[in-house]
């Protein structure tokens, strides 16, 4: 029975491809138009609006092995990754789809034959769940298969009924499980498929769409039931291949070997480095699918939930004993293991290590400031006598600097103390509290009801690829989104159109602006939107009489607006090209926004582009303008174009068929834009900036043709007057400008000198003010107007001529008051900077802290700077 995982997943789809169905292929973890998801986590979530009715395909049926990520929700607590059998943040899921096709009679005989035939797995190591209402399942069940009643479990809704949201398509489900024998620890009185001993493994799960659940809870029958079914490749792979935990299975064991071999350490010698083990493979795996899918680590969203993916592989990387970058390492496995399936991991390999190394880089440097602030709260807690420590301050050190509580646990056991686990909570609870508040989904409002209702009854076609102008009917008028009948002068509206040279808004180009004129009336297009598959949404103003609902109408482009739009389109296309040629293949494209007048360009790399570089880009762009390629388009399957070399931007949605946009040999995208015939028709491009907008991503702006001629000219006016002022040529303008802020440079050092010679001298003037109190040097001065950098400086400089003592400065600056503390290092247990400089700046109306040593604060009532002063003396004299 034993299979490789690479069979199943291949087997399983050809299965359902012998039996009609299309082949796709595995959508990106980052959801496309799906505001409630921060990550594809089914195999259905790619097919969710063709279950819905927003959205239709060529096929009725469909088989995949999608990529899906969960790091959280039920059975998928992070924590337990690596300490369970089947906890993975990412996993495969096996599917095959009917949209108002076949529906359970073929959809449960096609699963036992799968299974039992092609799989060659025992019947009698099966068994199936329904729901307790369904008795058609568990008909076809016992009477089409075979199965007796003792193998088919009637359960709940919980465990057995299937819906998208509290509205919406549902139904029942029917899963298929392994059963690997009730366990003698199991004490359930009845040992179904819901108890949790270990006895039973889910493999499939069969959902049957019959039911459309309005907001009463009414379950209505749908027109048209459909077919949802799902399986992990990992727990098949680990029931095919006679093993009862998945991290056995060979889709793990090349990870395993590498996490073994870059560690030193091996599996099998101590549970909890198994576990660590495990952890970094299954982490690895995960950062190269969401790294390969355009998922960067940052501060926020999806972003952040891979940086601490990262991090958490990374701190199990710390209990092995690695002290260096290593999951990058790992990840390399993990793209042998899946490049096969997922083709974008191997093509995308330098990139995506790159990625994982940098932010490892990065946690190294964290990670030591953690143990760094870790040690001086432990020595700070044990001066107070305190046991344990503050669950406020392990959370600091988990949430910002990545240190697991449990890693905290361990450090402080070295120290007879333990952690406060009911302040840790509470600050973990008010996290997410935070977090829920903060994020509400993925940052999209949704499609409205009414366009879901348009977009049922009509599909607009476009003819702006050949045509700038038309005629044809308007189908739909909607006044505040809702329809209407018509529109007078004035009425701000959306209109829907049986065919449109309009170009809507997608894949970065801006929708076109224009007229609709009618019979009866004027509206001047200010934006074209498609917020459905085939909806194209017109909105503007009617300038003159009124639009109808029927009436046909000419559609007139504005002709130089799309001119400009369609060569700054093009435009991207050899900036893209220029890019990857200058900086390689992994400069990727991440976004773009073409406009009439400018074009923005946003693609990955991981430090600023030189002057060289950028010059290059330009010559080889202008190269190609000069040479002027003619642009062709052509309509290729997917799989065909990318074998001819085209790009495809990966964080873009592409259907079977594609449409292939291609200038001579210097570029050949995937895109549905409009372009230029030739490259020549673009004039010139000229890049105008070039700057760094989130970690691993640049952007670039460009002008092309008059844009760019009159953004040159202006830079050559700017020149011509500060060559004027400076009484120089323009060619001798550079040399001008160095030598006076050379200049500057010379006299503000000058300035800084005298000011520092003067401070010194000040110093010495206040050292003679210098009290001493029980044996300690105490100085507590005011001192003329300096900014808090300067008093810092000052501080340090009091300390180092004392060698022991304690220092208080205070000035007003500006009509405020600025203060600091420092003390020597061999008097901080008994001085500590932050409780002096809190108590001390309270009289002046202020606050502030700092570390044990140094203390900075500000106030604002500088008349109490001398009392504040004496209150100085009086704390360090009671210490």
């Amino acid at each position: 029975m034993s299979r490789a995982a690479k069979e199943i997943r291949e087997d399983f789809l050809r299965f359902f491809e012998d039996k009609g169905h299309r082949r796709v292929k595995s959508a990106s973890v980052v959801p496309e138009s799906d505001p409630t998801l921060m990550f594809v986590n089914a195999g259905m979530v790619p097919f969710k609006r063709v279950f819905l009715g927003e959205e239709s395909r060529e096929y009725k049926r469909a088989t995949t092995a999608q990529k899906c990520i969960r790091v959280s929700g039920k059975h998928n607590d992070l924590e337990n990754v690596g300490r369970t059998p089947r906890h993975h943040t990412f996993f495969e899921m096996l599917g095959n789809f009917s949209f108002g096709d076949y529906f359970k009679l073929e959809a449960i005989e096609s699963a036992w034959e799968l299974l039992t035939e092609k799989m060659a797995i025992a019947p009698e190591a099966l068994a199936v769940s329904v729901f307790r209402e369904d008795d058609e399942a568990a008909e076809i069940w016992r009477d089409g298969i075979g199965l007796s009643e003792s193998k088919i479990y009637r359960l709940d809704e919980k465990e057995n009924f299937w819906s998208m949201g509290d509205t919406g398509p549902c139904g029942p489900c029917s899963e298929i499980h392994y059963d690997f024998g009730r366990p003698d620890s199991c004490t359930s009185e009845i040992c179904d498929p819901s108890c949790e001993c270990g006895r039973w493994l889910e493999l499939w799960n069969l959902v049957f769409m019959q039911f459309n659940r309005d907001e009463a809870g009414t379950m209505n029958p749908l027109p048209h039931p459909s077919i949802d079914t799902g399986g992990g490749l990992e727990r098949w792979a680990a029931v095919l291949q006679g093993v009862r935990n998945n991290y056995d299975s060979d889709l793990f064991s090349g990870l395993l070997a590498r996490a073994q071999d870059v560690s030193g350490t091996e599996l099998g010698q101590d549970p909890e480095k198994d576990v660590s083990l495990r952890v970094v493979a299954d982490h690895a795996r995960t950062l190269a699918v969401m790294v390969g899918d355009g998922v960067l680590p940052s501060n926020a969203g999806r972003g952040y939930v891979l940086r601490r993916i990262l991090r958490r592989g990374s701190r199990h990387g710390v209990l092995l004993g690695v002290d260096e970058p290593f999951l990058y390492k790992v990840a390399d496995a993990a793209i042998d293991e899946l490049g096969d399936a997922y083709p974008d991991l191997r093509e995308r390999r330098d990139f995506i290590l790159d990625r994982i190394k940098r932010d490892e880089e990065r946690f190294q440097k964290t990670l030591s400031k953690g143990l760094q602030l870790l040690e001086e709260e432990i020595l700070e807690a044990k001066e107070k006598g305190a046991t344990a420590l503050d669950g406020k301050t392990a959370f600091k050190l988990y949430d910002t600097f990545g240190f697991p509580l449990d890693l905290t646990a361990d450090i402080l056991i070295g120290h007879d103390m333990q952690v406060d686990q009911a302040g840790f909570d509470d600050s973990m609870q008010a996290q997410r509290a935070r977090a829920r508040a903060a994020w509400t989904g993925s940052g999209d409002q949704g499609i409205s009801e009414i366009y879901g209702r348009l977009a049922a009854q009509f599909s607009t076609q476009f003819l702006g690829y050949d045509t700038t102008e038309a005629q044809s009917r308007i189908v739909a008028i909607l006044a505040d989104g809702q329809p209407v009948d018509f529109a007078k002068k004035g009425d701000e509206v959306e209109i829907v159109l049986e065919e449109t040279p309009f170009y809507a808004e997608s894949g970065g180009q801006v929708g076109d602006q224009g007229l609709v004129v009618t019979d009866s009336g004027r509206m001047a297009i200010e934006d074209t939107q498609k917020p459905m598959d085939s909806l194209f949404i017109h909105r503007g103003v009617v300038t003159e009489g009124e639009v109808r609902v029927d009436a046909e109408a000419e559609l007139l482009v504005d002709q130089a607006l799309r001119a400009g739009t369609v060569r700054n389109h093009t435009g991207t296309h050899l900036l893209h090209a220029a890019l990857r040629g200058e900086l390689g293949n992994q400069a990727m494209q991440k976004g773009s926004r073409v406009a009439p007048n400018r074009l923005r360009f946003d693609f990955t790399h991981d430090s600023p582009l030189s002057a060289g570089e950028i010059t290059r880009i330009e010559d080889q762009v202008n190269e190609w303008i000069e040479a002027n390629s003619q642009g062709s388009t052509q309509i290729k399957s997917y799989e065909e174009a990318v074998e001819a070399g085209a790009v495809a931007i990966f964080d873009e949605k592409y259907g079977d068929e594609v449409r292939v946009v291609s200038f001579g040999d210097c570029s050949t995208e995937l895109c549905g834009g409009t372009h230029a015939r030739a490259t020549g028709d673009l004039g010139i491009l000229k890049v105008i900036s070039e700057t760094g907008i989130a970690a691993g991503v640049r952007r670039i702006e460009a002008l092309t043709g008059l844009g760019a001629l009159a953004h040159i000219r202006q830079q050559e006016q700017s020149a011509r007057a500060a060559a004027d002022v400076l009484k120089v040529s323009l060619d001798d303008l550079p040399g001008r400008v160095e030598k006076l802020v050379a200049e500057s440079r010379d006299l503000e050092r000058e300035i800084e000198r005298l000011r520092n010679a003067s401070r010194g001298s000040e110093a010495s003037d206040l050292l003679s003010g210098v009290k001493e109190v029980d044996g300690v040097k105490i100085l507590g001065a005011r001192t003329e107007s300096v900014d808090a950098k300067a008093m810092r400086g000052m501080v340090d400089d009091l300390r180092n001529r004392l060698k022991s003592g304690v220092v208080l400065l205070m000035a007003e600056n500006e009509g405020k008051v600025v203060l600091a503390v420092g003390v020597t290092k061999d008097l901080t247990p008994r001085f500590k900077a932050g409780d002096l400089i809190r108590e001390v700046a309270a009289i002046v109306g202020g606050g502030g802290g700092g570390r044990p040593d140094f203390a900075q604060a500000g106030g604002k009532d500088a008349s109490k700077i001398e009392e504040a002063i004496e209150r100085f003396y009086d704390l360090c004299s009671a210490q």
